[in-house]
C-alpha cells in the first residue's frame, strides 16, 4: 500500500513538472516529445520556427491575460496617434506604420507568471514614430494605451537606448490578434504586462511615476528583467 501510494505521489509530481513547463524551452529530454507535440499544435502553418540556429516559440501564446480577453480591431478605421507632450499631435494609419523602416529583433518575452517565448518580432522604431509628433523637451515618460483601455508606461530614454519597436509580425507572419493585432510594444529587458497590445495611443508624458494598469494594483512599476532570466 506504502508502495503504491509513492508511485501515485511520483507520477503527480512529474505531471505538474510538465505543467509548469508548458510554457517555456523543453531543457528536460525525458519531456521532449510530450511538450514538444503541444508547441507544435500552437503554430501556425506560415509561421518560421528557426532563426539563425535559434528554436522560436509560437506567436500564439498559452493562455490569454488581457483584461477584457482578446481584441478585434478594424484596420480600416484604426488610427494610432502620437500625442501629449509633443510639438504637434499625429494620427498614423496603420499602412502608415508600416511605410516606416523596418526592423527584425529576436526578443524574449518574459511574463511575471514565469514562462517565457522567444519570437523574432518585426515592427517600426518607436523612436521614428515618436519623431514624427516631436518630443517635447520635458518628456521623458512614454504612456501606451490600448484599445481594452490598458495602460502601461516606459522611460522614454529606455526606448531609445533599447532602440524597442512597435511590432506588427511575429516570426514573419502578420501580428495575430492574440498578439496584439495591429501593434505591439517589444519593450526588450521589461517584465510582459509592459509589452502593450493592441496599441492606439502613445503619449508623451512628463510623469516619471505613472502608473499602469498592473503597476497601479502593486506591480513593480521599472518591470526590469532579472539578469538572471536573460538569454
Amino acid at each position: 500500500m506504502k508502495r503504491v501510494f509513492c508511485l501515485t505521489t511520483l507520477l503527480l509530481s512529474v505531471l505538474l513538472l510538465v505543467s509548469c513547463n508548458s510554457g517555456s524551452r523543453e531543457n528536460a529530454s525525458e519531456d521532449v516529445d510530450v511538450i514538444s507535440k503541444a508547441t507544435e499544435n500552437r503554430f501556425s502553418e506560415l509561421e518560421i520556427r528557426d532563426y539563425k540556429g535559434t528554436k522560436l516559440d509560437p506567436s500564439a501564446g498559452l493562455r490569454d491575460n488581457s483584461i477584457k480577453g482578446i481584441q478585434t480591431v478594424d484596420i480600416n478605421s484604426y488610427i494610432l496617434k502620437v500625442s501629449g507632450l509633443v510639438k504637434s499631435t499625429v494620427s498614423l494609419s496603420y499602412d502608415d506604420v508600416l511605410s516606416l523602416a523596418a526592423y527584425e529583433k529576436l526578443i524574449t518575452l518574459h511574463c511575471v507568471e514565469g514562462w517565457d517565448a522567444t519570437v523574432l518580432w518585426k515592427g517600426a522604431m518607436l523612436k521614428d514614430i515618436i519623431d514624427l509628433a516631436g518630443a517635447d523637451e520635458k518628456a521623458d515618460t512614454v504612456i501606451f494605451h490600448c484599445i481594452d483601455g490598458y495602460t502601461t508606461s516606459i522611460p522614454l530614454q529606455d526606448i531609445i537606448d533599447k532602440k524597442m519597436i512597435l511590432a506588427y509580425s511575429s516570426n514573419r507572419i502578420t501580428l495575430p490578434p492574440s498578439l496584439g493585432y495591429p501593434f505591439i510594444v517589444v519593450a526588450e529587458d521589461k517584465l510582459g504586462y509592459k509589452w502593450a497590445r493592441w496599441v492606439i495611443e502613445i503619449e508623451l508624458s512628463d510623469n516619471s511615476k505613472y502608473k499602469g494598469y498592473w503597476e497601479s494594483r502593486g506591480y513593480d512599476n521599472e518591470a526590469d528583467v532579472p539578469d538572471s532570466e536573460k538569454k
